[in-house]
């Protein structure tokens, strides 16, 4: 059953995009897509798998505690990558049981759990096969710059930016290509992403974390 919810979480985010209402991004420079700084969450839609993450406004940042769960938080939004390329994000994780363990691997099914992790998703609608995902991951033993195929589905690449506990219980800034890193990582020539999630689990380890997100945003590349 556990290994099921994997599965849905991975593939079946077609069908919990239709549940969203649509928000069409501007043809402004910056696109603010997570304003966790004023704590809005309003256009954020909350799904647990196995249990309940808790995230909550706190600090000028977004709070994520997990405890052998797995729920994350989705806003379908369309980004026009020819306009706004660029991601933006940060994260902290001030505790995480899944840094501690250098056994822990991330490749299989038993411990597919991140302490923070960023779902670039491009929507099959549908045809959920079709779904396809990158998730940026601070991972706990696979080194910065590494990626591998989620155990779960093909349709899912993991990249780590982050790696064990060198940086633990400081903010990391991250900036990314999304354009590029889909071309390079799945295969995918796309002008338009149709959803972000964002999600700390520890439902397979049985693991906990504490971490936070700051806010995340597109712009355009800069020459």
């Amino acid at each position: 059953m556990r290994n099921m919810n994997k599965i849905h979480r991975h593939l079946c985010l077609a069908g919990l995009l239709s549940l969203l209402n649509t928000s069409t991004g501007l043809a402004d420079e910056t696109l603010m897509v997570g304003d966790f700084a004023h704590g809005n969450l309003s256009a954020w839609e909350a799904n647990s798998f196995v249990g309940t993450s808790v995230y909550k406004p706190y600090e000028h940042a977004l709070d994520a505690v997990s405890n052998a769960s797995a729920s994350g938080l989705l806003r379908k939004i369309r980004v026009d990558l020819n306009k706004t390329p660029i991601l933006n994000w940060s994260w902290m994780v001030s505790r995480s049981s899944l840094l501690d363990k250098p056994e822990h691997d991330e490749r299989s099914k038993h411990g597919d759990d991140y302490p923070v992790r960023i779902y670039i998703i491009i929507d099959g609608g549908w045809a959920f096969w079709k779904t396809h995902a990158l998730n940026y991951v601070w991972s706990a033993n696979q080194p910065s710059g590494t990626h591998w195929q989620n155990a779960f589905t093909s349709n899912a690449i993991m990249l780590a930016v982050d790696s064990g506990q060198t940086a633990i219980g400081s903010w990391q800034q991250h900036k990314r290509n999304i354009r590029q890193d889909l071309q390079q990582y799945l295969a995918i020539d796309t002008d338009y992403i149709d959803a972000i999630a964002i999600m700390s689990d520890t439902d397979n380890t049985g693991g906990n974390t504490h971490a936070a997100y700051g806010n995340i945003f597109f712009h355009l590349a800069i020459a």
